[in-house]
């Protein structure tokens, strides 16, 4: 299986300012990252995604994905990144001793911030893996729990522009 490499150049502009993926903190990138990742249509640019053959089937069920394959963090709408932004930092603020916990975990030394921010969006959204299934114990229950609240849906827009719902 290839390794995911999110394409993260560019930038967003968001209403106050111009956003690249590198001014975002780890657990937002690491969100975005698993965001695109679970969404891509493997191997599927974004002109045939647009071809009634294959939006049919999207409809059918036959198609991996929700997104094309050659988009990436600029193509995330100003609002959707703008959305992502806020619920990281509120996920953060509200379970931020939790997190310590997982990033001090003596079981999990390199479990870090864009590890937990990818678990955010694994969990949330039923993806099979996620806090809960990376050794931390009590914590990363916690964690599940406390994220397990209200999954997100990509799509891609008529504007070519990643949005959630």
């Amino acid at each position: 299986m290839p390794e995911f490499i999110l394409e993260s150049s560019g930038r967003v502009d968001m209403p106050a300012a111009s956003l690249s993926f590198s001014d975002l903190d780890e657990f937002t990138q690491g969100y975005i990252e698993a965001l695109f990742f679970t969404s891509e249509c493997p191997q599927v640019a974004t002109e045939e995604f647009k071809t009634a053959e294959h939006q049919e089937a999207m409809r059918e069920g036959a198609a991996d994905g929700v997104l094309p394959c050659d988009v990436g963090f600029a193509d995330l709408a100003p609002e959707t990144l703008q959305a992502i932004i806020a619920d990281c930092r509120a996920f953060q603020e509200k379970n931020a001793a939790d997190l310590e916990a997982a990033y001090s975990h003596i079981l999990q030394p390199d479990y870090d911030a864009a590890a937990a921010g990818r678990d955010f969006w694994y969990t949330r959204n039923g993806h099979g893996v996620g806090f809960w299934d990376r050794g931390l114990g009590q914590v990363g229950d916690k964690l599940s729990a406390a994220c397990r609240y209200r999954e997100l849906n990509p799509y891609f827009g008529d504007d070519e522009k990643v949005y959630l719902s």
